[in-house]
C-alpha cells in the first residue's frame, strides 16, 4: 500500500533540521549548474533557517514522517509575496509536487496575508524551475548578474495574485 504526500499548512522549528538537510541535498544540482558550492542555501545554518521560519510562512510536504518538499515566503506592506526556496526531494521530482507546493503557498498568502502579487527568482540556467514558474503564470520582470558569482544571472519573475491558475488536472 502506498503513502500519499501531504502538504502541511505550516512548517515550524520542529521541521527545521529536516528542511535544512533536504535543502542541502536539493541545491547540489543548482550549485553544479553554476559551479558555486558557497551559495546561501548550502551554507545556511540551522539557527538561521529556524529564524527564517519564524519570520514568514513555510509549508512542508511529507511522505509519512519524511519531509520531501518545502517552500517559504514573506509578504511585505505593499502586498508583494516573495516566494523562496521551493525544494523537492530529487526522487520526488517530475510528479507535480513543486507545482502543488507553489499553488498551496500562493493560496495561503492570498487568503491569510492579502498578497496581491507574487515574486520569485531563479538562475538563468535553471530551466526546470523556469518552466514550472512560467507554466504557473509567472513572467520575467528582470535579469541581473549576480554580484558574487559572475557565472549566474538572476531572473526575477512575477505574477498577479489569481493570475495563471493551473488547471485542476495538475
Amino acid at each position: 500500500m502506498g503513502t500519499s504526500v501531504i502538504i502541511s499548512a505550516v512548517a515550524d522549528e520542529r521541521d527545521a533540521e529536516q528542511i535544512l538537510k533536504l535543502q542541502y541535498l536539493c541545491y547540489q544540482s543548482e550549485a553544479a549548474l553554476y559551479d558555486d558550492y558557497g551559495m546561501e542555501p548550502l551554507t545556511q545554518t540551522l539557527a538561521d533557517l529556524t529564524a527564517e521560519l519564524g519570520r514568514g510562512r513555510a509549508l512542508v510536504a511529507r511522505l509519512g514522517d519524511e519531509v520531501v518538499g518545502s517552500v517559504r515566503a514573506t509578504v511585505d506592506a505593499s502586498g508583494t509575496a516573495r516566494i523562496a526556496k521551493l525544494i523537492v526531494h530529487p526522487r520526488m521530482r517530475r510528479h507535480g509536487l513543486g507545482g502543488r507546493l507553489l499553488a498551496a503557498i500562493e493560496a495561503q498568502l492570498t487568503a491569510e496575508d492579502c498578497a496581491e502579487r507574487f515574486r520569485l527568482f531563479t538562475g538563468h540556467r535553471s530551466e526546470t524551475n523556469l518552466r514550472l514558474y512560467r507554466s504557473r503564470g509567472y513572467e520575467t520582470v528582470s535579469r541581473e548578474p549576480s554580484g558574487p558569482n559572475p557565472k549566474l544571472t538572476v531572473i526575477t519573475l512575477e505574477k498577479v495574485a489569481g493570475a495563471g491558475e493551473f488547471a485542476a488536472s495538475a
